[in-house]
């Protein structure tokens, strides 16, 4: 469908915080990232959070997920269409339920519909592929997270950590060839990160997060509790593994804590949900960076490096930008689609094979 050589691509992320909607442009051929474009923000508003919050959980054709599909198209096609010189949209879509082991995973949010409006090809639906081939249809950054690492010139192992609403790891060793080679990769998620932080605050404050971990740098960690959230089955099974936004609620035990303390032990719960996630690292990472919206969590920085022997790094330490890198990684990953290139492998969802997820939809 693409023309050999790069391409500008224009990438979109919607992540389970429901804070908005990120997109960002690369000029790629799929394999390397040959230059960062242009970068821009949408926030849900109050209503619009209210909506998709409404329909976590939920499946299509059940109540409220019209309604959420609207906001996200509506919210997405305003966004994108402040760009100009794409070649190629990678349209992520608003997670509202992933059970890779049971009905799949479900964005809402309609490629087809976008192509469009906004006239251009439009790849998505990135994770049914994996799904229907027995993945676990997430993480789906690591094949790019390899490319930002040869990008900024790594040559030993090290770590990306994203800290959504849910945490993921990729652990990369740069010095092999492709992201698909064996040993180059491995990738699952970690644990819950801000989404259960941002949960309380809003319960509790009315606002939707924690600026900069200010409450729970105030706190106390209840060890306690702690430990018994690390004894949850999920600590236990082997990567690659993938998680609903909700999977811990009941496992995450803060109800009768003061707010200061509830919000410095679901900081620590984050933090030590990666180290545990760490021991499956086939050999020791030099470097852990931190991208998405909980590495601007103090707290959480705070306990990952003390819990993690190892100085946690804001992404932007790297010369890479932590608020667009998934947007930037489904703009790149919409090219791989484009072109037949793998998306996903063993070591990074647990497919069977090396697959190419994703629909393509033309304008037309």
């Amino acid at each position: 469908m693409l023309k050999g050589g790069a391409v500008w691509a224009l990438g979109t992320m919607s992540g389970t915080s429901l804070d908005g909607v990120d997109a960002a442009m690369i000029l790629t051929d799929g394999e390397r990232i040959l230059e960062f474009g242009p970068s821009a923000f949408r926030a849900y508003s109050a209503g619009e959070q209210a909506v998709l919050r409404a329909a976590l959980g939920r499946w299509p054709g059940e109540d409220g997920v019209a309604e959420a599909a609207e906001v996200v198209e509506t919210a997405h096609a305003e966004l994108l269409s402040r760009f100009t010189g794409a070649g190629i949209i990678g349209f992520h879509g608003q997670t509202l339920a992933h059970d890779p082991k049971g009905r799949g995973t479900h964005q809402a949010g309609d490629g087809a519909l976008l192509a469009r409006v906004l006239g251009l090809p439009v790849v998505w639906d990135f994770r049914s592929t994996d799904i229907a081939m027995g993945g676990q249809g997430a993480p789906l950054a690591p094949f790019f997270h390899f490319a930002c690492a040869r990008h900024i010139g790594a040559a030993q192992p090290l770590a990306i950590l994203n800290l959504g609403g849910v945490g993921n790891v990729t652990w990369i060793d740069p010095r092999q060839p492709a992201p698909e080679s064996h040993g180059a990769l491995l990738a699952f998620d970690t644990g819950p990160a801000n989404a259960p932080l941002n949960d309380l605050m809003l319960a509790r404050t009315g606002q939707p997060l924690d600026p900069e971990g200010a409450t729970g740098m105030q706190g106390q960690v209840d060890e306690d509790r702690l430990a018994a959230f690390l004894r949850h089955p999920f600590f236990h099974r082997m990567p690659p593994k993938s998680l609903d936004r909700n999977a811990f609620h009941a496992a995450l035990d803060i109800g009768n804590l003061g707010l200061e303390d509830a919000a410095a032990t679901l900081a620590a719960a984050a933090a030590a949900a990666v180290a545990r996630g760490a021991e499956h690292f086939p050999v020791p990472i030099t470097r852990l960076l931190v991208t998405g919206g909980g590495r601007h969590n103090a707290r959480i920085m705070a306990e990952l490096t003390a819990r993690m022997r190892l100085e946690a790094e804001p992404i932007e330490a790297a010369g890479l930008d932590g608020d667009m890198l998934e947007a930037q990684a489904f703009a790149y990953l919409a090219v791989r689609v484009a072109r037949g290139l793998p998306t996903s492998g063993p070591a990074t969802t647990g497919v069977g094979a090396l697959v190419g997820g994703g629909k393509v939809s033309r304008p037309d």
